[in-house]
């Protein structure tokens, strides 16, 4: 996998994936596009649902929603990397198993979602769930 990042002004850069889509970020604190650190949790965010919905289905539970809430701790200082990162999940669907819901959002953090688990390596990864 590869990329690219090209400055444009001031504190934007715009990214340039390998499969062809582009992004912007601001490295001002977001003021005109996600920051680097807020796309870090996004991708986070969008890897563990990806995990969480593909295990209801597998598991053949009728999910018709999941929002993952992520929320953060960060250092004062520089490197202001994150601490912690909590993902809450609200699901919901037809007769949903607590049981099946618990599994599979655990298991996203502890066995499939990349992204956590690299995040995991420095980083008190945790996570919550409803059903809604």
């Amino acid at each position: 996998m590869q990329a690219e990042v090209k400055w444009i002004d001031e504190f934007k850069f715009l990214g340039h994936s390998q499969s062809g889509h582009s992004v912007v970020m601001d490295g001002n604190g977001g003021a005109s596009a996600p920051s680097p650190m807020e796309m870090v949790l996004m991708a986070a965010g969008g890897c563990s649902s990806v995990d969480v919905v593909d295990g209801l289905k597998q598991a053949n539970q009728a999910v018709s929603t999941c929002v993952a809430k992520l929320t953060t701790e960060r250092r004062d200082s520089a490197p202001r990397i994150f601490t912690k990162v909590n993902i809450h999940f609200e699901v919901s669907g037809e007769a949903l198993d607590p049981q099946v819901v618990a599994q599979v959002a655990a298991d996203s953090l502890t066995k499939y979602c990349s992204v956590c688990l690299m995040l995991g390596e420095g980083v008190e990864m945790t996570h919550s769930w409803e059903i809604v």
